[in-house]
């Protein structure tokens, strides 16, 4: 499997979903079509397929937007999720403790190495808010997992930042089959 071909920086994943021909018209308008209202049928997916690291993480995060994408798109679609997730789960909700420092082009189209390099380094904890997740578990959520590079990118930040764990959930997850050879 896909996430089992190297080790990664989050310990578990879970997806509610595979990223195919019925859930990728949903997520697209998600995240391209201002259906925000979607966000919540799919962070009750999440509430089921990560029950279980639900019941471990004491914060949630979103894999976070960089400004200029959120000025054009107006919202964060892994924040949309997050957000009610976080309320339903009872765990706090840590929408600006993770930053995307630097705009990375779309991951769209890109090889496994390609993702890896287009956000190496690209996110980081700011100083004033390590204490959120210093020697916590955190549970990461976005829409879509297809190489890990992201949320690989992004565990590896918190991690540095003092986090005793992070853990994954998205909506869905590609299967190896649709990703693009290395």
């Amino acid at each position: 499997m896909l996430c089992q071909s190297r080790p990664r920086a989050f310990s578990r994943a879970r997806a509610a979903c595979l990223y195919d021909e019925h859930s990728r018209d949903l997520i697209l308008k998600l995240k391209h079509a201002d259906r925000t209202d979607l966000a919540g049928l799919f962070a009750r997916w999440l509430s089921r397929s990560a029950a279980d690291l639900l019941d471990e993480a004491q914060v949630i995060a979103p894999v976070p937007t960089h400004r200029w994408r959120l000025l054009r798109r107006r919202y964060n679609q892994a924040a949309e999720v997050a957000r009610p997730l976080a309320r339903a789960a009872g765990r706090p909700y840590l929408p600006d403790t993770l930053t995307r420092r630097r705009a990375t082009e779309s991951q769209g189209g890109k090889s496994a190495v390609g993702r890896r390099r287009n956000v190496a380094a690209a996110f980081v904890v700011p100083e004033s808010r390590r204490r959120a997740v210093e020697g916590r578990r955190v549970l990461l959520v976005d829409d879509v997992l297809t190489t890990g590079a992201t949320a690989e990118g992004c565990a590896r930040a918190l991690l540095a930042a003092g986090a005793s764990e992070v853990m994954l959930a998205v909506v869905a997850r590609v299967t190896e089959m649709q990703v693009r050879p290395i």
